[in-house]
């Protein structure tokens, strides 16, 4: 389903660690409308999961899926990069047909 990069669980377990989160803490991650290709990713703490979602664990890192998001990150890879030019999150998406230049938004 959603594989996180070594980097990204790192920086993941960071964020949650100086914001005072939790043992059943994890990441929510989901597609939402939007963006200039159609669909945008989202990405922020949760305390848990929901009713439906699917919990995923990788590399550490507990991820929340919702049902709906979950048809469009099959198989995603959620990477950290942290360079010159700037630095953050990054999903790879082997589904997605177009990104945009800022690379925060797709479609299918």
């Amino acid at each position: 389903m959603v594989t996180v990069s070594d980097e990204a669980a790192e920086k993941i377990r960071l964020l949650n660690e100086a914001e005072g989160g939790g043992d059943q803490r994890g990441l929510r991650m989901a597609v939402i409308g939007g963006g200039c290709s159609g669909f945008s990713y989202k990405l922020e703490f949760a305390e848990g999961p929901i009713e439906m979602d699917m919990v995923i664990e990788s590399n550490g890192v507990r991820i929340f899926v919702d049902p709906k998001s979950s048809l469009y990150l099959n198989g995603v890879t959620l990477a950290f990069e942290d360079g010159l030019m700037g630095s953050g999150f990054q999903v790879v998406n082997p589904n997605a047909r177009t990104t945009c230049g800022c690379g925060e938004s797709f479609s299918i």
